[in-house]
């Protein structure tokens, strides 16, 4: 329980610093190129015991929060680390794929209109799922 509690203050804060993180002065943070950001990505699982001894879990991307510039190209690289494979949709996009343990999926993307767009695995979509499995590519 405590471990529950110290986790979801951890992600309390580092959200918050998120949240509040100061605008970008413009410098390609992501970019390996100085015209294309690239975000790298993996698959993670958390697993724990409850009391009783049963066995939970939940699957995440992370990063979990991504922050991307409107109208400029995009390289997503999700690297499969944690579970078989995790089938994804991104949200308001025709854009789907799979990403599978040990394989590197790459995706070239570019979001014209500012706003959230989901990362969603549908395999892990729900907590029933051990998910939801869910990253915010937050667009400006």
């Amino acid at each position: 329980m405590i471990g529950f509690l110290l986790a979801g203050a951890v992600l309390a804060g580092v959200s918050a610093f998120i949240l509040f993180m100061p605008e970008s002065d413009g410098t390609h943070v992501f970019s390996d190129s100085g015209d294309t950001y690239k975000i790298n990505m993996v698959t993670g699982e958390f697993k724990s015991e409850t009391e009783d001894g049963k066995v939970i879990e939940s699957y995440r991307w992370d990063p979990g929060t991504v922050y991307l510039p409107a109208g400029e190209p995009v390289t997503l690289s999700i690297f499969g680390v944690n579970g078989k494979e995790h089938p994804f949709i991104i949200e308001g996009t025709e854009v789907s794929g799979k990403v599978k343990k040990g394989e590197e999926t790459v995706l070239n993307l570019q979001f014209d209109s500012p706003g959230v767009y989901r990362l969603i695995c549908t395999a892990h979509a729900s907590i029933e799922d051990n998910g939801p499995m869910i990253a915010y590519l937050v667009v400006k």
